[in-house]
């Protein structure tokens, strides 16, 4: 099915453990395997990814989406019930579901993040010492060893890093490095990289920004340059609580409450590992793709519009040089936005694993130190999107389109990748 199941295999065939399709043994209902040992994996990568490597939240999503898929294949190579992302060997005999989740999360760290190899080694010995020795142990070790290896050789060559400049010339509508640091686009290969799921980074269209001469922008430019303001802003205090909340890491989060949500619901280990595999497979192809939109249209900043307003050719708009917003301006084109990328397609997920109106989850923020409870999607979208205007970040039409890039990028991963086995 994926171009890259055929460089995965010969990986796994040299590794000496290759096989024909995933069978399940008889003997799998045997033993109830504990899904805490995916919510563990995730929360260690959380670590890994963020406090350890700095990793950037744009970037950070790959990487989540990479431990997600090898979990998951691990998970399901010797479960069953749904389909592997990429193709596994056969196990034959019982085999630990635990060991192959914690292998397989441990070995993909350890590639990514070599820095972090003393910490995660002593998560793994952690990990396994819960686990009695013996044959189903050492089976599931290799297991999750020949899912990390499928999925490192699949992801080798797929764009990251790849020498790519965003090089525009300033003009009104177009993105600048904006105050204070100038800084150039961050990360402009992103939206470059091989999608994990999805075909293309253009699949999912976009009817692109506003013209700075329309109605349309005039309304959304009044709307964050009253709202959005650090100094003299129409927002309420609560507005600002709300704006702030979300100004922490949204991977972060979303990872968080999907732990919480998993746990408190009852799923499996097989329902758990899928869940985080639609998450972050979503959330990672959904960045993916407003990353390439943030480079094509190169759009500018609200900062950089309201100060530069009397260059816009709109009589509707007027400059304010001395405006900022709440916080910093990220180092990156305006549409569309990548927070309402990633929420929309959290917010998909959590629709299809839970219902829409009641995804029920908690969201913490470590800006504010308190806990929201979302109920249905909707308020999630609708309460996202205010936000990152009453930052003083977006336009509403990156909000909207981003937040929509999102929920078609997860919908069409999860109607064809993490599907039952019929």
């Amino acid at each position: 099915m994926r171009f890259n199941h055929t460089l995965a295999t010969s990986v796994v065939l040299v590794a000496g453990l290759a096989g024909s399709a995933v069978t399940v043994p008889a003997d799998a209902s045997a033993h109830h395997s504990d899904p805490a040992v995916v919510t563990t994996w995730n929360t260690i990568a959380t670590r890994t990814i963020f406090t350890e490597n700095a990793t950037p939240v744009p970037v950070s999503t790959l990487y989540f989406g990479f431990v997600s898929i090898a979990v998951y294949d691990a998970v399901v190579a010797i479960e069953g019930r749904y389909r592997p992302y990429l193709r596994q060997p056969s196990v034959h005999g019982r085999a630990s579901t635990e060991a192959a989740a914690a292998t397989a999360a441990y070995r993909v760290l350890s590639h990514y993040f070599p820095a972090s190899a003393s910490n995660l080694a002593s998560d793994y010995a952690t990990s396994l010492s819960g686990i009695p020795d013996g044959s189903a142990k050492s089976r599931g070790q290799r297991v999750g060893e020949a899912a990390a290896a499928s999925l490192i050789a699949a992801r080798t060559n797929d764009g990251r890093g790849a020498p790519i400049t965003l090089d525009v010339t300033p003009a009104p509508g177009v993105w600048r490095p904006t105050p204070e640091l100038f800084a150039p686009m961050l990360a402009p290969w992103l939206g470059f990289v091989r999608p994990l799921a999805l075909k293309s980074p253009t699949q999912v269209r976009l009817p692109g920004p506003d013209p700075i001469t329309s109605k349309a922008y005039a309304r959304d430019f009044a709307e964050v340059k009253a709202m959005g303001a650090a100094v003299g802003s129409s927002r309420t205090p609560e507005q600002t609580q709300t704006a702030l909340f979300w100004n922490a890491p949204v991977p972060v989060q979303y990872n968080a409450a999907l732990r919480d949500r998993t746990t408190s619901s009852g799923m499996d280990i097989v329902r758990t590992a899928r869940a985080f595999a639609l998450l972050n497979t979503g959330t990672a192809d959904a960045v993916i793709g407003c990353w390439r939109a943030k480079y094509d249209y190169a759009y500018w900043r609200p900062i950089t519009a309201i100060r530069l307003a009397d260059t816009d050719g709109n009589p509707a708009t007027a400059a304010d040089p001395s405006w900022s917003p709440l916080v910093a301006t990220p180092p990156y084109p305006e549409y569309v936005s990548g927070h309402a990328c990633l929420t929309g397609a959290a917010s998909e997920t959590f629709s299809r694993l839970f219902g829409a109106r009641s995804i029920d989850i908690d969201v913490s923020s470590s800006v504010t130190g308190t806990s929201r409870h979302y109920a249905t999607a909707a308020a999630l979208d609708a309460e996202t999107k205010n936000a990152r205007i009453w930052l003083g970040l977006h336009f509403r039409q990156a909000m909207d389109d981003g937040n929509r890039l999102g929920h078609r990028t997860s919908t069409w991963i999860a109607t064809h990748e993490f599907l039952p086995v019929h």
